[in-house]
């Protein structure tokens, strides 16, 4: 009965439900009082200024949604991990770098002397640095570079997908 009289009031019913709503308001005492009330209450609804948020609460609003966008793409640009495995590989790299280093110098005590002699190659001869590239040092190389290039097509693939499906 509400729904049929609220669009009575607002203008949105047809023609014929208009006339049928018509005469049941001039013949049902119910139908009258509760389009009286109805009527009542459009009228105040009218009579109502509305409230609108200042243009500062807007700006605001506005202004926190931007810094908020303007944060995310800068969170997902910095990976830990990758600063970390980065860190990581040269800290492997300086302890092999000095352990052959270290490996290779002569720490021979000379005599009775109390004197410490560290004497460091001045040149690595072909077959001292060939040594370093045996084959198992090579093997064990390209095994690392192979599952790397697999894990990191393996993520391309995924960031791919991801994209597709949103």
């Amino acid at each position: 009965m509400e729904e049929q009289l609220w669009s009575y009031i607002d203008g949105t019913c047809t023609p014929a439900e208009e006339q049928a709503i018509t005469k049941l308001i001039a013949q049902d005492e119910a139908y009258s009082l509760k389009y009286a009330e109805l009527l009542k209450l459009n009228e105040e609804f009218g009579t109502m200024e509305l409230d609108e948020p200042s243009m500062a609460f807007t700006y605001n609003v506005m202004e926190s949604i931007r810094t908020e966008n303007a944060m995310q793409p800068l969170k997902a640009t910095i990976n830990k991990r990758i600063i970390w495995g980065i860190a990581a590989f040269f800290i492997v790299s300086i302890l092999v770098l000095l352990g052959v280093a270290f490996g290779s110098m002569d720490w021979t005590v000379r005599g009775g002397n109390t004197t410490f002699d560290v004497k460091i190659p001045q040149q690595l001869d072909a077959t001292h640095v060939k040594s370093f590239f045996s084959g198992s040092i090579v093997k064990g190389f390209l095994f690392f570079d192979v599952v790397m290039g697999l894990f990191l097509f393996d993520a391309y693939l995924r960031r791919k997908r991801d994209v597709k499906q949103h």
